[in-house]
């Protein structure tokens, strides 16, 4: 597939990387694509350019910036672009402050996640929750002593859901789907519970299973 990647961050890169590794086309959408040029040079046929740009080619649209700019960055990407696309949606509410306890502090609450936000300004976009519970470095080909780990997804539409379940089969995941876009109030704060064991005793190296 032609994979639109909408951040340059780590979680970008680290998606972007799994994507390139299993024989995906990769376009980078970021503000300053000059400080791409480094690991475009080191993937063959990856390529960056505007936020729009990498909309417009992805058939697979995936937004890993801060939750903060994730509204703006659509915007910049462009509704049209996205309209009728599957719109992976790696993002978490973390607010502008510090933690507490060990606690991420979210500027959501628990009756409105930032799933939904985004899914009622961009209705016509296929957001499905992923890659959101769990650190950049685990996202493609986890390894853990207890098996293959699951990743919780959520979204509106069933089809961008099995499209985006097929790509966590690639990387190594198993996909856990929670069911429509108000899912995403309890898979979000995953990220704070994730967070904890990093930020009070600096273990980072975890992912969630779930038992049947």
């Amino acid at each position: 597939m032609k994979i639109g990647i909408l951040g340059s961050g780590d979680v970008a890169r680290a998606l972007a990387g799994g994507f390139h590794k299993y024989g995906h086309s990769v376009k980078f959408g970021t503000r300053e694509s000059a400080k791409l040029a480094g690991w475009v040079d080191e993937h063959a046929g990856a390529t960056a350019g505007s936020f729009a740009e990498a909309a417009q080619f992805g058939e697979v649209v995936v937004l890993s910036v801060k939750g903060t700019a994730a509204a703006d960055v659509l915007h910049l990407a462009g509704a049209a672009n996205l309209a009728g696309k599957t719109v992976v949606d790696t993002t978490n509410p973390i607010a502008d402050a510090p933690p507490e306890d060990g606690v991420l502090k979210f500027f959501t609450t628990l009756e409105d996640s930032l799933l939904e936000r985004l899914q009622r300004e961009f209705p016509q976009a296929r957001l499905v929750k992923a890659f959101s519970s769990v650190g950049n470095a685990f996202m493609v080909d986890p390894h853990f002593a207890g098996g293959k780990p699951t990743m919780f997804i959520c979204g509106d539409d069933a089809d961008a859901k099995l499209v985006v379940t097929r790509i966590l089969d690639q990387f190594g995941w198993e996909a856990a789907d929670m069911g429509r876009a108000v899912a995403a109030r309890a898979i979000e704060p995953l990220c704070m519970l994730w967070c904890i064991p990093g930020f009070l005793r600096n273990e980072w190296a975890h992912a969630f299973k779930l038992l049947k």
